[in-house]
C-alpha cells in the first residue's frame, strides 16, 4: 500500500526516537524543546486569546514536554503554573532539565489542585505518553476526570492521557481534548475506536526527524487523506461505452426491505458503473424500476431466474435488505459458487456467520456487532483492537474486509488502511448499503478488491461529509447519494 500517511505503534514511535537520538544524532532534549515548542504553538494559533495556562504534568517524558511549554508561555508574557502529579523527584533525564529550566523562569509547581482550573484559559495534558497498557487508577485517574468535568478546552500532548496508543481503546478513563498535538510518528490508536470522541483535531509534527530515520523502521498501517482512484481520477476517453465501465449486480430485497437495494443499486450507478442489475422479490421490481429508472430491476423468486443475470454480471454485491429466509439462503449459496468478484454485507454477513467457507475473490464488509458474529466474539472484543479484529477477518475468511466504524479499517493482509473522513451523521440505516454499492461499482470499473475497498471508503465517507455542511443530525444515505458524482470527478469539486 501506497498512499496514505504513515501510521505507528506506540513501540514503533519509540524506536523512531531511539534511531533520531543515537544514529541521527538528534539530543533527546533537542527532541522535548521541539515537541514543547510545536504543542505551545498549536496552542497560541488555537486560543490566541489565552493568557493563562495549567499545564498537568506526570514524571515521564510526555510531563518533560508539559514543562517546556510552560517555560515557553512564561517567556511569552503568559502566566502558566505547572501541577506535578506524581513524586517529582523521580523526574529524571530531559525531563528533569524541562522541569529545571521551567523553574529557572519563574515557573512553580504544586500539587494536582482542580480548583486551579477556575482561573485560566487553557490546561494543557502532559500527564502520560504512550506507554499505557492498563487502566487508569488512583490519583491519575481522579486528575483525568476532574479534567473532563471542566469547560476550560485541553490540548492533550502526544496523546490523551487513558487513551491506548496502539487501539484507541479508552483505559478506564481518557481526557477528552479539544485538540491533541502528537510527535515524531502519527499513533495509530488516534484515527480509530473510541479515539475520535477524545482527540478532537490531531496536529503532528515530526520534530525535524530526517527521512533516513523513518527509513528504518517500516510501517503496516497508512492514514488515508483522499480516495486512492488510480486511473479513475482522470477524464474518461471521448469513446468509452456503458460496456467499457461494467456491471453491477445488486441482490436483496426481501419483504419490506426494497430500499436497500436501491440505494446500493443507485450508489453503483453514481460512482460510474456502466449497468446495474437488482434482483429483488417480485413485488418490489416494478416499485424500484419507477423510483430510479436507470436499475434493470428484476423479480426472482426462484434460484432459477438468479443465474441468467449472474452470466452477465462482472460484480455481484450481496446483502442489502436480504434477510435470513430460505429465499435469501439459497440466493446466498448460488451467489457464492459462483467465481465472480462479491461485496459481501448486511444479512449476508450474518448467515455468512453460521457457515464460514473458504472462498477469495470477495470484499466483506462488517460493521463491529457483524464482525463480532463472524468471529465468534463479543462486539466489545471487537472494539477493544479494531486493528487486532480486521487483521483475523482477514485471515479467517481470506477476503480484503472493511470494518466499519468512526475510523474505518481497510485490509486485504499485510496493511491495514484508516479512513478518518465520514461524520456521526452517518450513523443511520441505508449508509452501509450505499457503500456496498459504491465499492461495486469501482470494482465493475476495473479497480482491484483492495483499491476499490479503499477507494469506495474514501468515496463513500467524504461525501457524507460534503453532505453533512447542512448538518449532521438529520442527513439520510439518499443525500450521500447526491454528493457521490462529485466526489468521483475531482476536477469539478
Amino acid at each position: 500500500m501506497e498512499s496514505g500517511l504513515p501510521l505507528y505503534r506506540a513501540e514503533q514511535v519509540r524506536e523512531l526516537d531511539r534511531i533520531a537520538i543515537e544514529m541521527a544524532g538528534i539530543p533527546g532534549y533537542t527532541l522535548m524543546s521541539r515537541a514543547g515548542e510545536v504543542a505551545f504553538e498549536t496552542l497560541r494559533s488555537t486560543w490566541p486569546e489565552a493568557r493563562r495556562l495549567a499545564v498537568v504534568c506526570g514524571t515521564g517524558n510526555n510531563g518533560g514536554d508539559g514543562y517546556v511549554v510552560g517555560r515557553l508561555a512564561l517567556e511569552a508574557g503568559m502566566d502558566a503554573i505547572a501541577l506535578q502529579l506524581g513524586d517529582s523527584q523521580r523526574i529524571r533525564g530531559d525531563a528533569r532539565t524541562a522541569l529545571e529550566d521551567f523553574l529557572s523562569v519563574g515557573g512553580t509547581v504544586s500539587g494536582f489542585d482542580q480548583s486551579v482550573f477556575r482561573d485560566v484559559d487553557v490546561i494543557v495534558d502532559a500527564m502520560l505518553g504512550t506507554g499505557l497498557e492498563r487502566p487508569l487508577e488512583g490519583e491519575l485517574r481522579e486528575a483525568v476526570e476532574a479534567l473532563n468535568r471542566v469547560v476550560e478546552p485541553v490540548l492533550a500532548v502526544d496523546i490523551p492521557t487513558g487513551l491506548h496508543a496502539d487501539t484507541g481503546m479508552v483505559l478506564g478513563s481518557a481526557v477528552m481534548a479539544a485538540c491533541t498535538v502528537t510527535f515524531i510518528g502519527r499513533k495509530q490508536g488516534l484515527f480509530t475506536g473510541q479515539a475520535p470522541l477524545y482527540t478532537g483535531p490531531v496536529y503532528f509534527s515530526e520534530l525535524q526527524v530526517p527521512d533516513s530515520v523513518y527509513q528504518q523502521v517500516p510501517v503496516e498501517t497508512r492514514l488515508l487523506e483522499h480516495a486512492p482512484l488510480g486511473a479513475l481520477a482522470l477524464p474518461r476517453p471521448r469513446t468509452a461505452h456503458k460496456g467499457n465501465h461494467g456491471h453491477v449486480l445488486v441482490i436483496g430485497g426481501d419483504h419490506g426491505m426494497s430500499g436497500a437495494v436501491r440505494l446500493a443499486g443507485e450508489a453503483a450507478a453514481r460512482v460510474g458503473a456502466g449497468l446495474v442489475s437488482v434482483a429483488t422479490r417480485q413485488d418490489h421490481a416494478a416499485i424500484i424500476t419507477a423510483g430510479c429508472p436507470e436499475l434493470m430491476c428484476h423479480g426472482v423468486e426462484q434460484i432459477s431466474g438468479l443465474n441468467p443475470l449472474l452470466q452477465r454480471a462482472s460484480v455481484v454485491v450481496i446483502g442489502p435488505g436480504l434477510g435470513q429466509s430460505p429465499w435469501a439462503n439459497d440466493l446466498l449459496t448460488t451467489v457464492l459458487e459462483s467465481d465472480l468478484p462479491l461485496v459481501v454485507d448486511a444479512d449476508a454477513l450474518n448467515m455468512l456467520a453460521s457457515r464460514p467457507i473458504d472462498r477469495g475473490g470477495w470484499i466483506i464488509t462488517p460493521h463491529p456487532g457483524e464482525a463480532a458474529r463472524l468471529l465468534g466474539v463479543s462486539t466489545a472484543s471487537i472494539e477493544s483492537n479494531r486493528y487486532s479484529a480486521i487483521d483475523e477477518l482477514v485471515a479467517r475468511y481470506h477476503s480484503t474486509t472493511v470494518l466499519k466504524g468512526a475510523g474505518t479499517l481497510i485490509s486485504a493482509g499485510g496493511h491495514i488502511a484508516v479512513c478518518r473522513a465520514g461524520n456521526p451523521g452517518m450513523a443511520c440505516g441505508g449508509m452501509g448499503d450505499v457503500l456496498s454499492g459504491v465499492i461495486a461499482g469501482l470494482v465493475a470499473q476495473g479497480l482491484d478488491l483492495p483499491q476499490a475497498a479503499e477507494a469506495g471508503v474514501c468515496i463513500h465517507a467524504a461525501a457524507g461529509d460534503s453532505a453533512a455542511r447542512d448538518g449532521e443530525r438529520g442527513l439520510m444515505p439518499s443525500d450521500v447519494l447526491l454528493k457521490l458524482r462529485t466526489e468521483m470527478n475531482p476536477d469539478r469539486r
